[in-house]
């Protein structure tokens, strides 16, 4: 009889150090951690988070049912901590509460500055360094992503011609090395996201920067559009595609991110993303997005901007 109670304190007390070393492991390392060991630490606490302290909080309450200790102090403790980590880490990975990836623009580099990707006014949809201008801002190689969008747009029709970025020319934003030239995939009806797991940067380029060595992604190109091949050097301003509503999208936009990464070799998530700033336009060096639903319409709220040329 006294075994099976040591037994069971046993038990109570390393449920409680079980959750609470996986919980404080996977903070110190995100936060000590950098890099692509970031990226895989940032991952994998969204693993150990929630397994851990739910399987605390369950042995915390099949303990208290069978030994009917509600008031220890291990069950009291276990159940007021492991729950609501459990449940926020839960949300958490499954995407229900994003969480900004830990990098800073001042703990990033190297800087690089370049064009837009595309003329005329722009509206950007999404982008700068909050949750609250650029979701992407949770996914640790679009860190930094912009979603750039041309009038009209928002428009909910399921005719990509409806919306003004559809078809327009793309520009390199800088000089640089063609490393993905992805070309073929369809355009995804607009006005509802597209949920394209499978390949949700639909057609895409990827650059090695000339003045960096880092890469820039663009997304979302139309079908037939991609212009360049995989190897080619592209000059700053040359035409690389169009605009298009493949991939993982809701509606006709260019996806623009840079990260350290090629993107031939690096699977869409599993990069260092790194800051990406504009020059010779109008507007600020990093513009910020965001979106608000007024009377059930959704109006976006983010800086216009447009390049104007050395």
């Amino acid at each position: 009889m006294a075994s099976g109670a040591r037994v069971w304190r046993t038990v109570r007390w390393l449920a409680l150090g079980v959750a609470g070393t996986a919980i404080l492991a996977s903070f110190v390392a995100v936060a000590a951690l950098d890099g692509m060991e970031r990226v895989a630490a940032w991952y994998f606490a969204q693993l150990v988070l929630p397994a851990f302290s739910g399987l605390a909080f369950v042995g915390a309450g099949v303990y208290a049912l069978a030994r009917r200790r509600w008031r220890s102090p291990a069950v009291l403790v276990t159940l007021a901590v492991a729950g609501p980590v459990a449940a926020a880490a839960g949300a958490w990975a499954l995407g229900a509460l994003p969480v900004r990836y830990p990098a800073t623009l001042e703990g990033t580099a190297p800087v690089a500055r370049v064009r837009l990707p595309l003329d005329g006014p722009i509206q950007v949809g999404w982008g700068g360094d909050a949750l609250a201008t650029n979701y992407h801002a949770a996914t640790p190689d679009q860190r930094w992503a912009y979603d750039l969008l041309v009038e009209p747009y928002l428009v909910g029709s399921a005719d990509v011609h409806d919306y003004g970025c559809y078809g327009r020319d793309v520009v390199a934003p800088a000089a640089g090395v063609v490393t993905v030239a992805r070309d073929g995939l369809p355009d995804h009806v607009p006005g509802v996201v597209s949920n394209d797991y499978a390949n949700p940067t639909g057609n895409t380029v990827g650059l090695r920067l000339d003045e960096t060595g880092t890469f820039l992604v663009l997304a979302h190109l139309a079908p037939g559009s991609v212009a360049v091949a995989v190897g080619a050097h592209v000059a700053e301003g040359e035409r690389i595609g169009a605009c298009g509503n493949s991939g993982n999208t809701s509606e006709p936009h260019v996806h623009l991110h840079r990260q350290r990464e090629d993107p031939a070799t690096s699977p869409v998530g599993f990069a260092e993303g790194l800051p990406l700033y504009f020059r010779d336009h109008e507007g600020p060096a990093m513009p910020v997005g965001g979106l608000e639903e007024v009377e059930g319409t959704l109006r976006a709220t983010g800086d216009v901007v447009q390049h104007r040329g050395r």
